[in-house]
C-alpha cells in the first residue's frame, strides 16, 4: 500500500485506540492500548515507505 493509506489507516486505528483505553474495562483499555501502538507502526511504515518508496 502507499504512504498515504498507511498513514491514514494508522490515523484510524491510534484514534480507536484511544477511545478504547476511555473504556472502564480493563481488557478494552488493553485493546486500544494495542491497537494505538497498530496504528503508531502503521504510520511508521508509511513514512519509511515515502522515503524509499513504495516498493519495499
Amino acid at each position: 500500500m502507499g504512504e498515504f493509506t498507511e498513514k491514514v489507516k494508522g490515523n484510524v486505528n491510534e484514534a480507536i485506540g484511544n477511545v478504547k483505553q476511555e473504556s472502564g474495562n480493563p481488557a478494552t483499555r488493553h485493546e486500544g492500548r494495542k491497537q494505538e501502538a497498530k496504528g503508531e507502526a502503521q504510520q511508521l511504515k508509511g513514512e519509511v515507505e515515502g522515503k524509499l518508496g513504495n516498493d519495499i
